[in-house]
């Protein structure tokens, strides 16, 4: 199996973006997103509507969590404005992982010219000020929840954790206003930030104690153990050692542990349900509670740890 890359055919790389240029005012009687039909109702606890007043304040957002930005136009292509929809769904179900700015070109053009987007539907990511292309076509929305779920584990595996606070509606932040990031976990982002994955792990290890039911902590904790386990690592050497010892149980989950972070997530749990099927115990529970433990990190509701719980039980039974 292979990386499940985040872009998608026909995404266009916007990646030398930089923060557009400033754009002459609209003119009086301009349209206003009521009128082109913005999808207001669509916003949500986590989405935006998008205008040239909040369009700066929407990128610096990204400094704190991850933005998406839809560009659509439900008259030229309605078909955009339902991918926009059901983006405002799947953003709210991941609860501050994301922010969803709502960009109708009809109602904002300036927006578009300054992101020279060439066509819509079209979804970016941003990233610590960073725009990346994201997907260029309509998906049916369990697609959408496929997608923005690799995502977020990557995301998670490079450290980026934060979270968006609920907006009230989906009313934009007033400008200047700072984001408020959960009080629990912010030592241990802050540690994961500062390359410090000691600390990020001590961090999260408290709040599980403190709260075994905390499914963000302990998501949290497995990605770090998962990134302290590989530290210093080197990957040829792994790999070697893994393919001289197939059934040594340590070499094997310190690869996992490598293509997991490396976003490999299907490989490592195959690697490990195989493990798992050709040994015995000890070893099998080891091996067993390792994979377990990669589950947790990528989350339980995630298709690929649906399947792979599936392949586990398989194999031990």
């Amino acid at each position: 199996m292979t990386q499940q890359p985040f872009s998608r055919p026909g995404a266009i790389d916007l990646s030398g973006l930089g923060k557009p240029a400033p754009q002459p005012a609209a003119p009086a009687g301009a349209p206003t997103g009521a009128q082109t039909g913005t999808p207001t109702g669509a916003a949500s606890s986590y989405s935006v509507v998008v205008d040239e007043q909040n369009f700066q304040g929407m990128l610096e957002q990204s400094m704190t969590a991850p933005v998406l930005l839809a560009f659509y136009s439900r008259t030229r292509m309605p078909e955009s404005g339902q991918l926009a929809d059901d983006l405002a769904t799947v953003v709210g179900e991941h609860e501050g992982r994301f922010l969803l700015g709502l960009v109708d070109i009809d109602a904002a053009p300036q927006i578009a010219q300054a992101m020279q987007i060439p066509s819509i539907p079209l979804v970016v990511a941003v990233v610590d000020g960073r725009p990346m292309p994201l997907l260029q076509d309509p998906l049916p929305i369990e697609e959408l929840r496929t997608a923005l779920t690799q995502v977020a584990q990557q995301l998670t595996t490079q450290g980026i954790t934060g979270r968006h606070q609920p907006r009230t509606g989906g009313a934009p932040s007033a400008e200047g206003e700072e984001e408020v990031v959960d009080p629990r976990y912010a030592p241990a982002q802050d540690a994961l930030a500062a390359g410090d994955i000691d600390s990020a792990v001590a961090e999260y290890q408290k709040l599980v104690e403190a709260n075994p039911a905390d499914v963000e902590a302990a998501g949290g904790l497995a990605i770090a153990k998962v990134m302290q386990r590989t530290q210093g690592v080197d990957l040829a050497q792994a790999r070697a050692a893994a393919a001289d010892a197939p059934d040594d149980v340590d070499a094997q989950t310190l690869v996992a542990d490598l293509d997991m972070l490396g976003g490999h997530v299907e490989d490592a749990f195959t690697r490990l349900v195989n493990l798992v099927a050709r040994t015995a115990d000890p070893e099998r529970s080891k091996a067993r509670d390792h994979l377990l433990g990669l589950f947790a990190a990528v989350g339980n509701d995630d298709p690929r740890v649906l399947a792979g719980r599936r392949n586990l039980a398989s194999a031990l039974f």
